[in-house]
């Protein structure tokens, strides 16, 4: 599995849609399972275009007098299929926000991937039962090291915890993951998948930069 968080780069506000198309042709040819997450405004307009659209932020208020919220019906309603939740450049405080935010997902049929800076903090949220999560330890996200290979230990750390919760919880590993070989180093340690962004956005042939990383799977 990959996810793709487009985050609001410049290119990624002139090519969102663009990107959702490599990524759907990427699928068709390699079967692996890839989820694109554009920003808000071109939701709808990518889910229209591809199957596995996740949002990169959800808010965990019922539909209501709540300005500028995200809440998990109006993504069901863009037939958006889940979202990140708790990535560090959008922290949830306190953590109960995240156990409140992964109910709501749940209630309305979507995904949640929540992200953790740490073991210990995957372990407090494998006891919220997402449906997956994503070890990123946020000094290391853009940097181009992956922690797959500057801190191995935490990955596989993570994973202990998160199983002795839940085993059936699918991992991934995000943070400086940026070419084939960091994926191929991942999925080695043990983990289910990768989360990644700039190395895809910025990348000068997106397609053939995507097309590799499915390679490894």
């Amino acid at each position: 599995m990959i996810v793709l968080n487009l985050k609001t780069y410049d290119r990624t506000l002139e090519k969102a849609l663009y990107f959702t198309d490599i990524v759907s042709e990427v699928v068709a040819e390699t079967g692996v399972r890839i989820v694109i997450c554009p920003p808000a405004p071109f939701l709808s307009d990518a889910a229209e275009r591809f199957s596995d659209v996740f949002a990169q932020h959800v808010d965990a208020e019922s539909p209501g007098a709540f300005t500028g919220s995200v809440p998990a019906e109006l993504l069901k309603r863009m037939k958006v299929k889940g979202s990140i939740v708790n990535h560090s450049e959008k922290k949830l405080r306190p953590h109960d926000k995240i156990k409140a935010t992964i109910e709501r997902l749940h209630q309305n049929a979507l995904e949640g991937l929540v992200c953790a800076e740490s073991a210990k903090e995957a372990e407090l949220v494998a006891s919220f039962h997402p449906t997956y999560i994503a070890i990123e330890p946020p000094e290391l996200i853009g940097s181009g090291v992956s922690v797959s290979n500057a801190k191995p230990e935490i990955v596989t750390e993570t994973i202990k915890k998160i199983k002795a919760v839940n085993d059936m919880i699918p991992v991934l590993c995000g943070a400086g993951v940026s070419n084939a070989e960091d994926v191929k180093k991942a999925l080695g340690l043990g983990v289910d998948g990768i989360l990644l962004a700039s190395a895809f956005v910025k990348a000068e042939d997106p397609k053939k930069f995507l097309s590799g990383l499915a390679e490894m799977f």
